[in-house]
């Protein structure tokens, strides 16, 4: 990730679980602190939504940028939304370019250097969907364009109407979809692969003792892979990952991270949190030096062939582009 006179460090903070989909969020004031103490520890990659708490969280991470906005390489996505609560994605050009005025008003600033089409509506061709965002790059409301969950059938046709920075596509150790097509492609265009979900969704940094133990509402429950029939199986390589982290001699979450950031220079991890401590461990894990044997190792403990379940259940698996292993087949 680029920006004017900024150095911005490989891996980034995801902003959502600060107000949206995991478990319950901490209070405004708490995740303002939390934020405001990141940028103090090193963050400068922030990346939100017009989705995430239904706004909540632009408008929180724009209190937390007040007096600050220069320190901050800042990320958000429009095209998919909270209407009537319920999640509505819509990539109609006026849709777009309504909810580009209204994050840059959220977040308090005259500019967003990446601004993402969050999903592809697939009721509108993406080129018209760019379209809308190439006006707003043009008018200085936003730096840069990305795409988030596309296929590179995608991103090709995407890259034909517009310069495209950067896809935010699911990429970790355990989802390695990135890996049928798209870590390439992007790599061969000069696209930053931002990887969201990077300790995969907390399981590889050991924050989840069992799944019955998560929030009510909390969105890993309706996932397969945390399901009884795929969790046992999945929870039984974490003592032999939690063995090979300590080998490596860093954390588990670290080892996930320094495997992702060897994918290729363009790989952009930007772990979520609700905690300062881990966001600094894992704005660390862009400094380590771990054994090349140590990260094919991990490569091989945690990979699509020892991991149980798919990614998603049939409904949200239907609103993502992203290639499957299952159509790969």
């Amino acid at each position: 990730m680029t920006a004017s006179g900024l150095d911005v460090p490989r891996v980034g903070l995801g902003c959502m679980s600060l107000s949206h989909a995991y478990g319950v969020s901490p209070s405004a004031a708490e995740g303002e602190a939390m934020l405001r103490g990141a940028l103090d520890d090193g963050i400068r990659h922030l990346d939100t939504a017009t989705l995430y708490g239904g706004g909540r969280n632009e408008e929180l991470v724009g209190r937390a940028l007040a007096g600050r906005r220069a320190e901050v390489y800042l990320a958000s996505k429009g095209g998919m939304s909270i209407v009537d609560g319920v999640k509505v994605i819509d990539g109609r050009p006026q849709t777009l370019r309504s909810q580009v005025d209204v994050s840059l008003t959220r977040l308090g600033v005259d500019h967003i250097d990446l601004y993402y089409l969050h999903r592809w509506d697939k009721r509108v061709p993406i080129g018209d969907s760019v379209g809308a965002l190439a006006e707003a790059m043009d008018a200085g409301k936003i730096g840069a364009i990305g795409l988030s969950e596309v296929s590179v059938a995608r991103l090709r046709e995407a890259q034909a109407v517009a310069p495209i920075a950067a896809v935010q596509n699911e990429y970790s150790l355990w989802t390695r979809n990135a890996e049928l097509g798209m870590l390439e492609a992007t790599r061969s265009s000069g696209v930053a692969l931002v990887a969201f979900s990077p300790v995969a969704r907390g399981f590889l940094a050991g924050a989840i003792a069992a799944p019955g133990d998560l929030a009510e509402k909390d969105i890993r429950r309706g996932m397969p892979r945390f399901q009884p029939e795929h969790w046992r199986a999945n929870a039984a390589l974490l003592p032999a990952w939690r063995a090979l982290a300590a080998e490596a001699g860093c954390t588990p979450a670290q080892l996930a991270l320094a495997w992702l950031l060897s994918r290729g220079e363009h790989v952009v991890p930007i772990p979520g949190t609700t905690s300062r401590a881990h966001a600094r461990e894992n704005l660390a894990a862009a400094s380590l030096d771990v054994d090349p044997a140590v990260l094919a190792r991990a490569g091989a403990l945690i990979d699509t062939a020892t991991v149980s379940g798919e990614r998603y259940a049939p409904g949200p698996a239907a609103e993502v582009d992203a290639e499957t292993f299952e159509s790969a087949r």
